[in-house]
């Protein structure tokens, strides 16, 4: 496993590089552990509604995730795992997506709770027509889960929210919900965090629970430029 960090990088050129990991992992290559983050962008998953964007002047782009529309920016922290699920592993039987799904759900509570965060859980069942899918706070979503799988190898993942941002999910009902509904880390504990400090947390979170080992870092591979 590479784990690969981009920094701060454009949602188009990220997922361009994800096409090419994604490519590269089906044919025999290390799979990867991608950490970034985006410029803020409105992405449109394949069940977005038409009421999904209530005002929003900013950016949008089309994904082949799973989901609605929701917003990326500078407050989160994105992890895309490119992972072979052609390969069994422990908890996470050959090309069980739904088992899939359960450890990047396992792996993102396991995260926020060592740092420091209680109380927050998945959940994935639907309300009035509108999924639940995600980490939940209370009332409050903290992460949006959105995948997609090509020739068996996973991209798109978790988006978490770090940081506040008053302007972050302005003028979209992310996932269907209304803006309020979102919270973020920082927002929950009540205290400004170490975005290094949790990037790494929850990279090391993310290899054990997916049971993946680093094999070395990356701030931008050559071949995915």
């Amino acid at each position: 496993m590479i784990i690969d960090s981009w920094g701060l990088v454009s949602y188009e050129e990220a997922n361009r590089r994800q096409l090419l990991a994604v490519d590269a992992v089906a044919a025999g290559e290390t799979e990867r552990l991608i950490i970034c983050t985006h410029p803020p962008v409105v992405t449109l998953g394949r069940a977005t509604a038409k009421d999904d964007l209530s005002g929003w002047t900013g950016d949008t782009v089309e994904t082949s995730r799973g989901g609605r529309a929701t917003y990326h920016g500078p407050n989160q922290i994105v992890i895309y795992p490119i992972l072979d699920l052609r390969q069994a592993r422990p908890e996470i039987p050959a090309r069980d997506i739904h088992a899939y799904l359960r450890a990047l759900e396992r792996a993102t509570v396991a995260s926020l709770r060592e740092c420091g965060l209680r109380g927050c859980e998945a959940r994935t069942a639907e309300v009035g027509g509108v999924s639940l899918t995600g980490v939940w706070i209370g009332a409050k979503k903290i992460a949006s889960i959105g995948i997609a799988v090509r020739k068996w190898v996973t991209y798109h993942g978790v988006a978490i929210n770090i940081f506040n941002d008053p302007k972050a999910f302005k003028g979209i009902n992310p996932c269907g919900f209304s803006a309020s509904v979102m919270t973020s880390l920082e927002a929950e504990l009540r205290r400004s965090v170490d975005g290094e400090a949790v990037r790494e947390i929850f990279a090391e979170r993310f290899l054990k629970t997916l049971n993946l080992e680093s094999s070395s870092k990356s701030a931008a591979d050559a071949q995915f430029l």
